[in-house]
């Protein structure tokens, strides 16, 4: 008990010198309250002092709270002013342009973003309004900035909030112009956060300068010609942002482009940061997608297509039988992509990363065209290859496309749902679908079912003990056939890799979510033609294979 108490007390100093340096009323309410409830707040207190927010998947993520490990105006100056030091000692010239959700805090967290970048006497360019991430990540580009921060936690809970980072040419170099940071800049602005001092001495400037509208039409323009212009137009789509920021920016797009405009769900049309008709805000969980395909129910639409609140992902639902719809699998739209843009021509780099389908490396050699695989995460999608052949089409297996790298070198669910319209259009032209396309390629290059075992945790230790068991016992087969590849990709990253001659297992903890993620793969020969038998076969074998691994893992 004693320890108990020493800890406490410990970190209730490390609480009252944080609340002379909070810079926000609310948030120093927030903390004195929890200071008040001592000892029976003492976990909770504790939590929020654990240790600070630190720069993962392109920068900061975390809940809404007071305190170092959440996300604040505190933590978000501190985060502004490491930043642009570190652009400042790096020779970095040019503005900072700053976009934001609608999420809360989004709109105060990028203007202290800008007062922090103008105090030290650099421009601050703020969007119009609350905006896609992709517009951003095409306004570090189109602007010559030297760098780009967005306000967002995408589709992670409502409570949470997040800052992403992206540079310009200047420092990201030509792969990673406009890009989400990567190493050793993470590390190199999350050591310069560490060296800012008291808050009290951050200099504030102006507000920074509001960009116009012009901006956004100009990216609706860039992604409308991303599709070709002779292409059929005749397609009824329902569409829903689920809350977020999408629809103003994808509705215009459809309608620059020639199509229909699509259909919305009514209730979720609108940006709401509570996100109140959905349990969780990402188009992949279950029941996120229910009011889509009732209106593209009653609507009698050919296609559903579900962006994220931030709308950098695209999901897309497609009619299964007379009444039923499934939700493509991200490997699916990434493999119907890439093959739709091989067979319009475009050549040049293709890359995914180790958790997606092999399906595209397939497709790359039988069509003699470059292929590359990364970790995961768009920062390492974008930089594929490292420059031998230029980037033309990138995917991740969790609903991100990137199919114009020249205009958003970022994962960008605009234009992935113009470019999933111009094929499913130009397919109902010739009486044809999606899964028509689908079943055609893997007639070709066999059934590559994927799925994924994803758990969630409230304990992140109960993540590093299975990792620590998979690597300890791993197994020597899967699904009756032996393990004849393993491979661990520690320290470059907490990745094990499993295969066999017919299956693959990746196993990863979570980037952006305390989950512990296995993606599983079987490729199934298709025999005599025969596709739906194979799927079959493969659907039941990858059931089989998310029984075993889940038994190893213990989860």
């Amino acid at each position: 008990m004693a320890a108990d108490t020493t800890d406490i007390d410990d970190i209730r100093e490390q609480a009252e010198r944080w609340l002379a340096d909070d810079p926000d009323q609310a948030s120093r309410d927030e903390l004195t309250a929890v200071l008040d409830a001592l000892p029976s707040s003492g976990p909770d207190l504790a939590d929020r002092f654990a240790g600070p927010l630190t720069f993962g998947t392109a920068g900061l993520r975390g809940p809404l709270r007071a305190g170092p490990n959440g996300m604040n105006l505190a933590v978000v100056t501190r985060a502004a002013a490491g930043l642009v030091d570190w652009l400042a000692a790096q020779g970095g010239t040019g503005p900072l342009v700053i976009g934001y959700d609608a999420r809360h805090g989004s709109r105060q967290f990028a203007e202290r973003t800008a007062q922090v970048a103008t105090g030290v006497g650099r421009p601050a360019l703020l969007l119009p309004r609350p905006l896609p991430t992709p517009v951003l990540a095409y306004a570090v580009r189109q602007l010559g900035a030297v760098a780009g921060v967005m306000v967002t936690a995408s589709h992670n809970p409502p409570q949470d909030n997040g800052y992403k980072v992206y540079l310009g040419a200047e420092l990201g170099g030509e792969l990673g112009a406009g890009a989400q940071i990567a190493p050793p800049a993470d590390a190199g602005i999350e050591a310069a956060i560490r060296a800012v001092g008291p808050l009290t001495e951050v200099p504030l400037g102006a507000p920074g300068q509001v960009l116009g509208d012009d901006l956004v039409a100009a990216y609706v323009e860039r992604a409308t010609a991303v599709i070709d212009p002779g292409g059929s137009r005749d397609l009824t789509v329902a569409y829903t942002p689920l809350h977020g920021v999408g629809a103003a920016v994808l509705t215009a797009a459809f309608a620059r482009a020639g199509f229909p405009v699509p259909g919305v769900v009514p209730d979720q049309a609108e940006p709401d940061p509570a996100f109140p008709t959905v349990s969780f805000p990402n188009p992949e969980e279950p029941g996120a997608v229910d009011r889509l395909i009732a209106l593209a129910d009653s609507t009698g639409a050919d296609l559903a297509i579900a962006n994220d609140p931030d709308a950098d992902r695209c999901a897309v639902v497609v009619r299964e039988g007379r009444d039923g719809w499934r939700m493509l699998r991200g490997d699916e739209v990434g493999v119907l992509l890439a093959d739709h843009l091989m067979r319009r021509g475009v050549t040049g780099l293709y890359a995914t990363t180790i958790v997606s389908s092999s399906l595209l490396r397939a497709l790359c050699a039988a069509r003699g065209l470059p292929y590359d695989e990364t970790l995961t995460g768009f920062k390492w999608i974008v930089r594929a290859g490292g420059g031998s052949a230029p980037l033309v089409f990138g995917y991740e297996e969790a609903l991100g496309y990137c199919v114009a790298p020249e205009h958003v070198r970022d994962k960008d669910g605009i234009t992935a749902a113009l470019t999933v319209a111009e094929l499913a259009a130009g397919l109902k032209a010739q009486g044809r679908t999606l899964t028509d396309r689908l079943d055609e390629l893997a007639a070709e290059f066999g059934v590559h079912h994927t799925d994924q075992l994803s758990v969630r945790v409230d304990d992140l230790r109960l993540i590093a003990d299975a990792m620590a068991r998979i690597r300890a016992t791993t197994p020597t087969t899967l699904l009756g056939q032996p393990v004849d590849s393993i491979r661990d990709l520690l320290p470059e990253a907490d990745v094990v890799i499993l295969r066999t001659a017919a299956a693959r297992v990746v196993i990863r903890p979570s980037g952006t979510e305390p989950k512990l993620k296995a993606y599983l793969e079987v490729v199934e020969p298709v025999v005599d033609g025969d596709v739906p038998t194979a799927r079959s076969r493969a659907a039941e074998a990858v059931a089989a294979l998310r029984g075993e691994i889940a038994t190893t893992l213990g989860l």
